[in-house]
């Protein structure tokens, strides 16, 4: 299970490793190579970054508990 996850870190870091390279390539490329629209299509499909997972709720005994009449 630690092997599944360390894998998808790792995927996770080289996918954006790899946007970012991407992102550089098509903003240096000439207009004449890569007319405006493509790159646009290209650049906003590329994945950034994952997003941030969510935040995990506190433990029970974190909680407040609220006084019931």
């Amino acid at each position: 299970m630690i092997l599944v996850a360390v894998m998808a870190e790792l995927l996770e870091e080289y996918t954006a490793a790899v946007a970012r390279a991407l992102e550089r390539l098509l903003s240096a490329a000439p207009l004449r190579i890569l007319p405006r629209r493509v790159r646009f299509v290209v650049l906003r499909t590329l994945p950034f970054a994952s997003p941030s997972p969510p935040v995990p709720p506190p433990p029970p005994h974190a909680v407040p508990v609220l006084l019931a009449r």
